[in-house]
């Protein structure tokens, strides 16, 4: 995710609790989506939806600390 960022991706992982945060919560819902795609994880369509659009949300928010701090 937002390979031209890595080197800030890892800046904030180590410097902002909350994006950080978000990031882990990010990867957490991605390994979960797959999880239930894969059949390793039983849920219903509705509830893949509901994490992917979650996941899209954080990823928005995400890209906007990122610009904001690349700025």
């Amino acid at each position: 995710m937002f390979p031209e960022y890595r080197d800030l991706i890892s800046r904030l992982k180590l410097e902002d609790a909350h994006f950080s945060r978000l990031f882990d919560k990010h990867n957490e819902l991605d390994h979960k989506i797959k999880a239930i795609e894969t059949n390793i994880e039983l849920g219903t369509v509705t509830e893949v939806e509901n994490l992917k659009k979650e996941k899209l949300r954080l990823k928005d928010e995400l890209y906007l600390i990122l610009k904001n701090a690349a700025a």
